[in-house]
């Protein structure tokens, strides 16, 4: 299978999962770390799903799915090993052109959820169409030792110079330019080691104008 890459922005979407095990967990924090509005369905939550149903997280449905409960809804994952329940949560999705995944079982999915790694904005995903999931983890911890917290600074300095840049009103083609310019090989290393010197005098060089560090990196720089 070819599946097409894509990030989805469910901020305040209705996202239905299915089960209250430990997959279930880890499914619903992901859903709530990208800000959707959770409902898990399941007669019982596992340990970590059940502090987050105290305090509101997530809107739980205490029994068993029913059809027509994915009314409304964006995304849904199953996440049981109810062959039945996983074929009818499918087959309802499927009906309305709803998102679906039903783990580990790839026949029943239209969507499948790579191994992310996550740097604050920064994501990384690996993806094996499904093929070995092993593959996928082991990649994905190769990828979380490479690509370290830094990383996330990197990105909001380069954040919030893109504005600067495209505050000069050069056309498109010169901005394209300065933007390859501003991310120079060495910058990772400057803020892992706090080189502010060095980074201030490279955009300086680039814009030909002083940016202060409060401007580039916030609070990371006091």
């Amino acid at each position: 299978m070819n599946y097409f890459p894509i990030s989805l922005n469910i901020r305040s979407r209705r996202c239905i999962v299915i089960g209250g095990g430990k997959v279930a967990a880890r499914k619903a924090k992901a859903l709530l770390a990208s800000h959707g509005k959770v409902t898990v369905i399941s007669p019982e939550l596992d340990g970590e799903l059940a502090p987050l149903a105290q305090d509101n997280s997530i809107t739980w449905l205490k029994r068993g799915y029913r059809q027509g409960d994915l009314a409304g809804a964006f995304l849904v994952i199953a996440a049981t090993d109810d062959v039945t329940v996983q074929q009818e949560v499918y087959r309802e999705a499927e009906a309305n052109n709803l998102l679906v995944n039903v783990a580990d079982v790839p026949k029943w999915c239209n969507f499948i959820l790579p191994a992310t790694v996550r740097r604050g904005d920064l994501t990384i995903s690996v993806s094996t169409a499904g093929k070995s999931p092993a593959l996928a983890k082991q990649l994905r911890k190769n990828l979380e030792k490479e690509y370290t917290d830094d990383y996330d600074l990197l990105l909001q300095v380069l954040g919030r110079l893109r504005p600067l840049v495209l505050d000069l009103g050069l056309p498109h083609e010169k901005n394209k330019i300065i933007f390859e310019n501003l991310l120079h090989r060495d910058m990772i290393d400057w803020l892992h080691r706090q080189d502010w010197q060095a980074l201030t005098d490279h955009v300086r060089s680039i814009l030909g104008k002083d940016i202060s560090l409060d401007e580039l990196v916030g609070h990371a720089g006091q």
